[in-house]
């Protein structure tokens, strides 16, 4: 049996990260997510490759730009008004197809908010928080386990695709101690990586890595290849846990760890006689509207419970298209729903 670890989530994705072969990680410290640097300053050393608390947040992200464009498989990480000063250079890596992991834990907003857990980022992350016609990757686990599974993967998902992946945490998750299991190999494709700016060794010319081209049709071009790219990534990458949806009378859709707090209700309504699944998007770009039309036919409504005010469910409608009720119940402010909360809820939809 594989020896077991109990560890804080933050702690894991650093951990992950450094047994995924990230080499570089640059940051700035902010709460619920410090962590994350604090284990890669004393870790990352010890395996080789270099750890540097940036002046900023934006500094950090500009260094990952430098980092990823000379084909190093580098980390930075934040919570949410961090993420936001790097919107500028998440757009620019975009343009210019640079791999890399954004790590946010999310915390209350807006502005400063507070540091307890939220999920109002959502819009941010899979709609793009910059500017241009850009998308990230974004995986949203909901264990500690989960989360060093899908940090490795990101690693995989962003050279594959040359892609930046965020991994969309939260307070909750980042803070909770859990049992983490390891693998003694971990899974790290290896790509040829001809376009980074590694030296030219006399054998080819420049390499130039820019997010600039002020000539129409090639800037259109450009545009064009990416977005068939992001269609390539929603047929391949899309991601979904279902739950007890067979035969369910309401499906929940929730993601991260609400979706924890869901499955507790959804056994206390069993209880009551009432049929309840869920559906948990673990991507939630590309999202995994497939999944959700599955049970259009056979159920009464949706439910989307979420950490906000409601950004999800606008998928969630999308994906639906008007085929049936799509209901919302959020809180805010660090304020998490309770499992009476839903059940009610979900009693007073069946009851519409």
């Amino acid at each position: 049996m594989a020896e077991k670890f109990l560890m804080k989530g933050n702690e894991v994705i650093a951990e992950a990260a450094i047994r995924a072969g990230c080499r570089f990680y640059f940051g700035y410290p902010i709460t619920p997510q410090t962590e994350i640097a604090h284990y890669m300053a004393q870790k990352m050393p010890k395996a080789g490759g270099t750890f540097i608390q940036a002046e900023s947040e934006i500094a950090a992200i500009n260094m990952l730009y430098g980092a990823s464009g000379a084909g190093a498989r580098a980390m930075t990480s934040s919570s949410s008004p961090g993420i936001s000063l790097k919107q500028e250079g998440i757009s620019y890596m975009s343009c210019a197809e640079l791999p890399g992991v954004i790590v946010n834990i999310q915390r209350c907003g807006p502005g400063l908010g507070g540091i307890l857990a939220a999920q109002a980022d959502y819009f941010q992350a899979v709609k793009g928080g910059g500017h241009g016609d850009y998308r990230m990757v974004t995986l949203a686990p909901d264990s500690v386990q989960e989360l060093y599974e899908l940090t490795v993967e990101a690693f995989n998902i962003a050279d594959r695709y040359r892609i930046l992946v965020m991994i969309l945490g939260d307070g909750m998750l980042g803070q909770m101690m859990e049992a983490v299991e390891y693998k003694e190999t971990e899974n790290i494709e290896i790509y040829d990586k001809p376009w980074a700016t590694s030296g030219t060794k006399m054998k080819r010319g420049r390499n130039i890595i820019t997010s600039i081209d002020t000539v129409p049709e090639r800037l259109e071009a450009m545009n064009n290849a990416l977005q068939a790219k992001y269609r390539e990534i929603e047929r391949n990458e899309a991601r979904a846990e279902e739950y007890r949806c067979e035969g369910a009378d309401i499906v929940v859709t929730a993601f991260g760890t609400v979706a924890r707090i869901v499955k507790n209700a959804i056994d206390d309504a069993e209880k009551e006689g009432i049929k309840v699944g869920l559906i948990r998007p673990i991507s939630v770009w590309p999202f995994p509207a497939e999944t959700i039309r599955k049970y259009i036919g056979s159920v009464k409504a949706f439910l989307s419970v979420e950490l906000n005010a409601g950004q999800m469910v606008e998928d969630v409608r999308l994906a639906v298209n008007g085929g049936r009720p799509v209901h919302f119940l959020g809180r805010m402010g660090g304020m998490a729903p309770t499992q009476a909360e839903i059940v009610g809820r979900i009693k007073s939809i069946l009851d519409e």
